[in-house]
């Protein structure tokens, strides 16, 4: 019996080029926030996919002298393999590229061309291949798109519009009164700000002169715009095929749209207003993270310093690599990054904190018990462990819960480094090693809090790296597919019995670099 329903979302990566850690950062964050609900007990769908259409895919295309679909089909394969590589657990993976995926989309612009929401009109402004975006003279910095620096093209053309400024007030009193809530507060209040002063406007649907895309139904001469076609991602990955399909309506609508603040504002407009004429819930949380800033600037592969998936990968595994990204920066904040600031988080927080108390740990164990098992008791924990120990305990288990459902990953992580510190600063009090060389009887009741903190720091450590906390159970006796069957709430409670045993050696979990 599942306790609640979660649904979260990343965007589908446009395949203009190959996937990087930007990819990697929203993608982790979604996987984590995915496990975490899971270890909840809640029931968790989880989407992922890639959006390939649109001209700039079709200039990438030719550049490379490929097909649009050989091109497209070689990038998304590749998204694929980072996310299966980086231990991404999505339920599916949406291409905009199948044929299911078009007859779809074709169906929703068609129902809102038949409800008066899409018409016949010409677009005359500006229009920015690199975020496949309509701009105002307002948007632009020097001239350009600050996000791609590159002057929008004049666009002069017959175009179908979608009727978006239908829905700007029903919009903006949804996003005030948080019905429709946007996070951080602060893009919350850029996107009132942005309502408010510029107000929605209808909204060009429709390319004449771009071949590679999805064809209107009424109007072959027509293809879909880019973002009018990768929104319906969100409704075909729970099966939706139509308004009479079956599909999985009771998970909807998204608990989180998560995504990078370089695209809050076309989810904030864009999608709820296809989904009000749709006549479909919107989503409950668009949450926007920032940017990753490497030694100060944006990345860039003329100046030379995009770093990939594959690059942290390679050299600290893929664990600490998720746990890396996450711990970067405050998250819903731009961060700035660099290889040796990730070498020092490495060995601070994984070789010299995680890593040396489960080393430590295990060796103790065994030291003190001639057949290399230990066998604790929660009973015994609630009854002889020190109260503050068994408070910190708990009171951790609170806040982490707290910090999850506020979607403060680094927080999350700070808790359980802080964890760490307290079950090390507890070893070099109660020094173990003496009572073991001593005989003393004190030794069982030490070793076994040492160890239940430890299970519980694993646990808390599965979300973000899931390896290694199977490699942590591995080492303490306990089967990692009981204890992740195990609901949270029930984890927390005292339990009748918990055996550790501790018959090899802890592998090195992260070698110092």
């Amino acid at each position: 019996m599942f306790l609640n329903k979660f649904y979260i979302t990343t965007p589908i990566y446009y395949v203009n080029a190959e996937p990087h850690i930007g990819h990697a950062y929203t993608t982790i964050a979604a996987d984590i926030l995915a496990r975490y609900h899971r270890m909840k007990g809640d029931k968790v769908f989880f989407s992922a996919g890639t959006d390939e259409h649109g001209i700039k895919i079709e200039k990438k295309a030719k550049q490379q002298n490929k097909k649009p679909k050989q091109f497209t089909d070689e990038i998304s394969a590749k998204f694929q393999l980072a996310f299966s590589e980086l231990n991404i657990t999505n339920n599916c993976f949406t291409r905009t590229t199948e044929k299911k995926y078009t007859k779809v989309v074709q169906k929703v612009l068609q129902y809102m061309y038949n409800k008066g929401d899409i018409y016949l009109g010409k677009y005359e402004g500006l229009y920015c291949v690199g975020c496949e975006q309509y701009k105002s003279e307002k948007d632009l910095i020097n001239n350009k798109c600050p996000d791609h620096q590159i002057k929008p093209e004049k666009v002069s053309e017959e175009t179908y519009l979608f009727r978006m400024s239908k829905y700007q007030d029903v919009l903006l009193k949804k996003i005030e009164t948080d019905e429709f809530k946007i996070r951080p507060i602060s893009r919350k209040n850029e996107i009132i700000s942005f309502y408010k002063k510029e107000g929605l406007k209808d909204i060009s649907f429709s390319r004449k002169n771009v071949k590679w895309g999805i064809p209107l139904p009424w109007d072959k001469k027509h293809t879909a715009y880019v973002w009018a076609d990768a929104f319906v991602n969100y409704l075909t990955a729970l099966g939706w095929q139509g308004f009479k399909s079956e599909w999985k309506k009771n998970m909807w609508p998204p608990d989180i749209h998560l995504m990078g603040k370089d695209i809050l504002r076309v989810h904030a407009t864009i999608w709820p207003a296809m989904l009000l004429s749709l006549n479909v819930a919107l989503p409950k949380l668009l949450f926007s993270h920032g940017f990753f800033l490497v030694n100060g600037q944006k990345m860039s592969k003329t100046i030379g310093n995009v770093i990939t998936p594959d690059d942290l990968i390679e050299k600290y595994g893929v664990d600490a690599t998720r746990y890396l990204l996450i711990s970067a920066t405050s998250f819903g904040h731009d961060g700035d990054i660099n290889l040796e600031w990730f070498d020092k988080k490495y060995n601070a927080d994984l070789a010299n904190g995680l890593g040396n108390l489960v080393a430590r740990s295990i060796k103790l164990a065994q030291l003190s018990v001639e057949n290399k098992t230990a066998t604790g008791h929660l009973s015994v924990l609630t009854d002889r462990c020190p109260a503050a120990v068994l408070f910190f305990i708990q009171k951790s288990w609170t806040e982490y819960e707290k910090q999850f459902n506020q979607i403060k990953l680094d927080e999350v992580i700070k808790l359980i480094n802080k964890q760490i510190k307290y079950v090390d600063n507890y070893i070099t009090v109660e020094k173990p090693w003496e009572l073991i060389k001593n005989k003393n009887n004190k030794i069982s009741e030490v070793l076994c809090n040492i160890l239940e903190h430890l299970r519980h720091i694993t646990l808390m450590v599965w979300p973000f790296m899931p390896e290694t906390a199977e490699k942590i159970y591995k080492s303490l006796g306990l089967d990692c597919g009981e204890e992740m069957k195990k609901k949270l709430k029930d984890v927390i409670k005292t339990e009748k019995k918990t055996v550790f045993t501790t018959t090899q050696d802890s592998p090195i979990l992260f070698p110092r670099i």
